[in-house]
């Protein structure tokens, strides 16, 4: 199974003029959109709070937190942004995906449109 990508813009929504994009890895097992820290602190974001988040491995992740403005495929969603390593690979969580109605196809590893957001899980 491969991995998948897509262009990301996360914007200051104080300043929208300020603004950070990149290339990051959709990773269905995430909440949440983690951003290398320097990025987010030379847009001018800064931390709102601490999190503490579960790793795949079990082991727990104490973090940054902010809000931003998260644009991928012509949507745009405020979402929780956690400020991560520098030189960490960006990742885009499963919130961000779902609030604007895009899900990834698991045979072909592509992002897909759905026709509509979903308010609740389909069985």
């Amino acid at each position: 199974m491969g991995a998948t990508y897509v262009t990301v813009r996360i914007t200051n929504p104080a300043e929208p003029e300020k603004y950070w994009e990149g290339l990051f890895l959709v990773d269905t097992g995430a909440t949440d959109t983690l951003v290398p820290r320097p990025h987010l602190e030379a847009i001018g974001l800064r931390p709102k709070g601490r999190r503490t988040y579960q790793l795949a491995d079990g082991s727990e992740l104490n973090v940054d937190v902010t809000t931003a403005d998260i644009g991928f495929m012509g949507e745009i969603v405020g979402g929780t942004v956690l400020f991560g390593e520098p030189g960490v690979e960006p990742l885009l969580g499963v919130t961000a995906l779902e609030s604007v109605g895009i899900e990834v196809d698991p045979l072909n590893q592509q992002l897909k449109r759905l026709p509509s957001v979903r308010l609740k899980t389909v069985a």
